[in-house]
């Protein structure tokens, strides 16, 4: 400790010498590097959408591969556009009553040769890019690419920054209100996943099934992904990118709590992961693998509201129940609810981020947060705000966004005929193939 001390005097000291006539000071190299940090983090999450993008690709069937690489690379491009013109103001601007934001939109509060509101601009789109291609997979193999584009605008600026005022509150003048209570959500279980999770519920309601989904007694039929390792490659691909998501909010390299952070983070991953396959291996009698890749996402998605508030034990604790809820939900959402899912979107980012916000009241220790949980003699006050903020929330997102399909599905259209539902949507809504020209043929051994 005393040798690191030492040295970053000593670079200290030499900083003027190394800027030549120009002085650097503390306070700038402090500012300097929270702006690298939460650049380098912004980055992390923005590969997340290459991550999505490879889950959901594996997850469902070869013939409409290119639609999802075409959705997640527009809700990434138009939400970036939207979240500029009108989400980021809606966001994080002064405050109308902490129910939303009326100012800085198109940056215009940014003030002249102040570049951190750049980065913290940046760090904010890729989560509303998350919050919004989370509903691609719900809602895959039947959606109109038009429609999905009308969708991707209305939740990256509107519907995702209004109740991502009400918890992360104003950039330049008052809190939200749930911030103003107290809600626990450091890095976004239900401000962002949650958000996702419910518009994908919607989606997924106003939309209905995939043909063949459901027989005529409603038994539920498996549509299997036609390709395993993509989907594997995408959750680790998630993984890495969640070291940006959950220590890149505290949008502070000088906070050294970014290592704890990230330790508490890949705990509830790994836990989530076991109890996921344990819980697949005991229901389906086989280990299987989307459940197990689904449960390191559950674990993830849980932990993030949490992340900087729990010990290591307690995140492992989250990931465990994580991974078992994620399964149950599942099955549930698919067997007995008969709203199909093909990537499991609901469960991982609605249901585990909503369990993950509630566990936060649970499991919060004031020696690494604010507040102690109810687990550590905080008692009900504080688990309390935390089921208002999941209920509001839900009641938000999931009422705007069905009213938002259903508008969509009886304007221009919600879902393609059963004609390219049937020969994938890359030849229908895009006139190509992922894999052209590529054949497999029956030998009939």
């Amino acid at each position: 400790m005393k040798k690191r001390i030492l040295a970053v005097s000593l670079f200290a000291t030499a900083l003027p010498a190394m800027a030549g006539e120009e002085t650097v000071t503390i306070g700038h190299l402090v500012d300097s590097i929270d702006t690298v940090w939460t650049l380098i983090a912004a980055f992390l999450v923005f590969f997340m959408q290459a991550g999505f993008a490879m889950v959901e690709s594996g997850f469902t069937r070869a013939k409409n591969s290119v639609n999802i690489m075409m959705k997640n690379l527009m809700d990434f491009s138009l939400g970036s556009l939207g979240f500029w013109v009108l989400g980021f103001g809606l966001m994080f601007g002064t405050t109308m009553g902490g129910f939303i934001g009326r100012s800085g939109f198109f940056l215009s509060d940014a003030a002249s040769g102040d570049h951190w509101p750049f980065a913290f601009f940046l760090f904010q789109t890729v989560f509303a890019a998350t919050a919004a291609t989370i509903v691609s997979g719900a809602m895959a193999e039947r959606t109109k690419f038009k429609a999905y584009l009308i969708y991707s605008v209305v939740i990256s600026a509107v519907i995702y920054p209004i109740s991502g005022h009400w918890a992360w509150g104003s950039l330049f003048n008052g809190d939200g209100w749930l911030e103003g209570l107290g809600f626990i959500d450091f890095a976004g279980s239900t401000v962002v996943h949650s958000v996702g999770g419910w518009a994908a519920l919607a989606g997924a309601i106003v939309l209905g099934p995939r043909l063949g989904k459901y027989t005529k007694t409603g038994k539920s039929k498996a549509i299997m992904g036609h390709n395993i390792p993509i989907a594997a490659l995408g959750v680790f691909i998630l993984w890495l990118g969640w070291f940006g998501f959950n220590p890149g909010s505290t949008t502070a390299g000088t906070d050294l709590s970014i290592a704890r952070i990230a330790v508490t983070t890949n705990l509830a991953a790994a836990a989530g992961a076991v109890t996921a396959m344990i819980a697949a291996w005991g229901l389906l009698g086989k280990p299987d693998a989307s459940m197990a890749l689904n449960g390191v996402l559950a674990g993830l998605v849980a932990i993030t509201a949490g992340c900087a508030d729990v010990s290591p034990m307690s995140a492992i604790i989250i990931g465990l129940i994580a991974g078992v809820i994620v399964v149950v939900s599942v099955l549930f959402i698919d067997k007995v609810l008969k709203i199909d899912d093909p990537v499991g979107a609901v469960s991982v980012h609605g249901v585990c981020g909503a369990f993950g916000t509630i566990a936060a009241g649970l499991f919060a220790q004031e020696q690494y947060g604010g507040v102690d949980g109810l687990f550590f003699g905080g008692g009900f006050e504080v688990l309390g705000v935390q089921i208002v903020g999941v209920l509001s929330v839900f009641v938000w997102a999931f009422g705007a966004a069905f009213i938002l399909f259903t508008l969509i599905k009886k304007t221009v259209g919600i879902r393609v005929t059963a004609e390219e539902e049937l020969e994938g949507l890359d030849i229908g809504e895009h006139g190509q193939e992922a894999y052209a020209g590529f054949q497999i043929f029956n030998s009939g051994i």
